[in-house]
């Protein structure tokens, strides 16, 4: 039995963050604007720092009291996104230095590694970095000592009213 309590989780404001990262990034590389991916790697160092997802504002803000996105609130741990965003800021810093430094491929394969990664949990409802915080927790690594919401693949979308 596990002894751990899950919070109240709003994973809309994740697919916002998600789809906004996609969107930023994708416009960064068409345009050739390193600034757009040092931009996204800002908000989700930020983000990290808060504890909140980088552009979960725009989802509080707007998108939400307007109607425009539903709440999607599920029972899980706050702490493997974090980290997932947390990851992912430190592939978009070292892809904006690359960039900034005039390597293109390297810096650009960066920024569409977290591209890939963010549209698969935005479309797939499957967090990489979750499951990494998850194994960690697993190999007992100090620091990762959240387990999965029961009947929940490491990664994967908790089901609504899933237990610790």
């Amino acid at each position: 039995m596990s002894t751990q309590t899950l919070q109240k989780v709003d994973h809309s404001a994740f697919k916002t963050n998600q789809l906004l990262i996609i969107g930023l990034n994708v416009l960064a590389f068409v345009f050739d604007l390193p600034s757009f991916a040092a931009l996204v790697a800002l908000a989700m160092g930020l983000g990290t720092l808060l504890k909140k997802p980088g552009f979960g504002f725009v989802y509080t803000s707007l998108l939400k009291p307007r109607g425009w996105m539903k709440p999607d609130v599920l029972d899980d741990n706050p702490e493997p996104h974090r980290f997932a965003q947390f990851v992912g800021f430190l592939f978009m810093v070292a892809g904006s230095l690359a960039l900034f430094l005039g390597f293109p491929l390297p810096g650009w394969t960066l920024v569409w590694i977290v591209v890939a990664l963010a549209a698969l949990n935005a479309f797939g409802g499957f967090c990489v970095g979750c499951a990494m915080y998850y194994w960690l927790a697993r190999l007992k690594v100090p620091g990762f000592v959240k387990q999965p919401p029961t009947g929940t693949f490491p990664g994967g979308k908790p089901k609504a009213g899933a237990a610790a």
